[in-house]
């Protein structure tokens, strides 16, 4: 089924979600049914989530798009955790959609029709993500503050964007990607060029301020 991404939303009532969370009790959610049309529901109750780890299947897949794409697979299911935790019918209170969390615009720039198949939100989600890497010269963590905040929230503030939600974000894909499973860091390694070998060091100054390095 096609999607039309124009009514496409996410309805939020009593309140904002904590980044990341799609469950909090006392807020109703809107999610997409198997048929892609918008149902609301009560929201369980907040309770710490257990790291998600796919399906055999979607792992392959998530690690078949990464490579065509010149990506580190470790980096590609961190951003899907943080996004979405692997539900790919996922729509957030701002409107993003799917494993990889794609707003409208970005879906249709990146050729997605049917935003809630993982086959396609995976390729546009990782089309996308290597297009800001070769942006910001395979910078992560430029790359992902864009992923999160913009191209354009990146160019004003000439680096990562001074909103705590995109530190944040910036922050808990890093963890991620550094606490991946040792059975994916080790096939990373393995098949992988060199060029594509970087990792994410986060640096706290002696004014408790926080930058983000590819090394």
């Amino acid at each position: 089924m096609k999607f039309c991404f124009n009514w496409v939303w996410a309805v939020l009532l009593a309140g904002a979600l904590q980044a990341g969370s799609y469950g909090v009790q006392g807020h109703l959610v809107v999610r997409a049914d198997a048929n892609g049309r918008l149902v609301r529901s009560p929201a369980p109750a907040a309770r710490p989530r257990a790291a998600a780890w796919p399906d055999r299947r979607l792992e392959e897949m998530v690690d078949q798009v990464a490579a065509r794409h010149q990506l580190d697979p470790r980096l590609v299911h961190s951003v899907i955790r943080v996004e979405s935790n692997y539900d790919p019918r996922a729509v957030s209170p701002k409107g993003a959609l799917g494993l990889m969390q794609l707003i409208p615009a970005t879906a249709r720039r990146f050729g997605v029709a049917d935003v809630f198949s993982p086959a396609e939100n995976l390729e546009g989600g990782a089309r996308y993500l290597k297009h800001l890497l070769d942006l910001y010269g395979g910078s992560y963590p430029l790359a992902l503050a864009a992923y999160n905040a913009g191209e354009g929230a990146v160019a004003r503030h000439r680096g990562i964007p001074p909103y705590p939600e995109t530190r944040n974000y910036v922050h808990r894909v890093a963890r991620g990607f550094r606490e991946s499973p040792a059975r994916l860091q080790a096939k990373t390694a393995e098949n992988r060029p060199p060029e594509q070998a970087n990792s994410i060091l986060e640096i706290v100054e002696p004014d408790g301020s926080v930058r983000y390095v590819t090394r």
